[in-house]
């Protein structure tokens, strides 16, 4: 290879067509997931203090969302649901009639084709705040594996297209493959929360989802944030225990693990562009000290580059919008 004078890089960034034409990564409407939060009740929609524009909607509030979601191109959404009453056992999470069961319902009947996708987790369900069953002031593996797969269940049963567990509970994939088989859900594929990190970055989530722990914390759980070799392995087991769809969480502080899934699997990789990661660029932005556009998609193609097939993230209904400008 020759270089400079010879050689110049430049040469095909020159003008915005060569740009476009020599790009080595793009980003596409049908890459993104857009989160919503479902409340009990009816004519709900009110907005979420910790994240600005992004709201919580009763089951009857949201065809009128979700229309508006399709009309962007956005071909997916992803449901955490808020039960009015919780318990120690989270029993609204897999009750044939709570409020991610009703909102699933709403959403088909008003756009059968957008892919439903549900959260399967016991957190926002249970009065303690923990992702499964607490036993003598420990969260119990074994004894929460059961109850995350009729969940998974209840959600198929209700139209749910993708169940994603997001428990970090071992050997969760598993049983609700199983589960759903067993209820002749077969073709209802798990997008796995694999290499779920114990973040800072996901409080916003937790005041939206009226999930934070009523005690301790997750970390017990939820992967240790320094480490990528054990990111591997829980990635490994969850496709060996039947994940059709693996995931990373949350994606700024995980690019290279994104990569290093992406470089060793060859199963569809998706990441959560996370509430935090959300919230301080809409701090930022209503700051003036950055240009919001420019920086949300500078993120989303950072993202994608490092590997991720899609992106669940609160910005998706913005980038679409933008993406639709180019």
């Amino acid at each position: 290879m020759s270089g400079f004078p010879e050689l110049r890089l430049r040469r095909l960034r020159r003008t915005p067509a060569l740009r476009s034409m020599f790009r080595e990564t793009r980003i596409d409407v049908d890459d993104l997931i857009y989160p919503l939060f479902v409340v009990e009740g009816r004519q709900i929609k009110e907005e979420i203090a910790s994240m600005p524009g992004v709201f919580r909607y009763s089951p009857d509030m949201l065809p009128a969302e979700v229309e508006e979601i399709a009309g962007l191109g956005i071909p997916a959404v992803i449901l955490f649901g808020i039960p009015s009453d919780k318990d120690e056992q989270g029993s609204g999470a897999y009750h044939p009639e709570g409020v991610v069961q009703k909102a699933v319902k709403a959403i088909k009947g008003a756009v059968p084709d957008m892919v439903v996708v549900t959260d399967v987790c016991l957190c926002e369900y249970t009065s303690h705040g923990h992702c499964g069953v607490v036993v003598d002031g420990y969260v119990d593996n074994d004894k929460s594996l059961e109850l995350l797969a009729q969940t998974a269940v209840s959600q198929a049963q209700a139209g749910a297209d993708i169940v994603a567990p997001s428990d970090m509970m071992d050997g969760r994939v598993k049983a609700i493959r199983q589960a759903l088989d067993e209820n002749g859900f077969h073709l209802v594929p798990i997008m796995s929360y694999a290499a779920k990190y114990a973040s800072a970055l996901f409080e916003p989530f937790r005041y939206a989802a009226e999930s934070t722990p009523g005690f301790g914390d997750r970390r017990s759980y939820q992967m240790d944030s320094p480490n990528w070799r054990e990111a591997l392995r829980e990635v490994e087991q969850d496709i060996a225990e039947g994940a059709d769809i693996v995931m990373v969480k949350p994606a700024l502080p995980c690019l290279d693990v994104i990569r290093q899934v992406r470089d060793t699997f060859r199963h569809p990789l998706a990441t959560y562009n996370v509430s935090g990661e959300f919230a301080m660029v809409k701090a930022a932005a209503r700051n003036g000290w950055i240009d919001e556009r420019r920086v949300v998609l500078e993120i989303l193609m950072s993202i994608k580059r490092a590997g991720a097939d899609v992106i669940i993230t609160y910005h998706a209904k913005e980038a679409a919008r933008w993406l639709a400008e180019r």
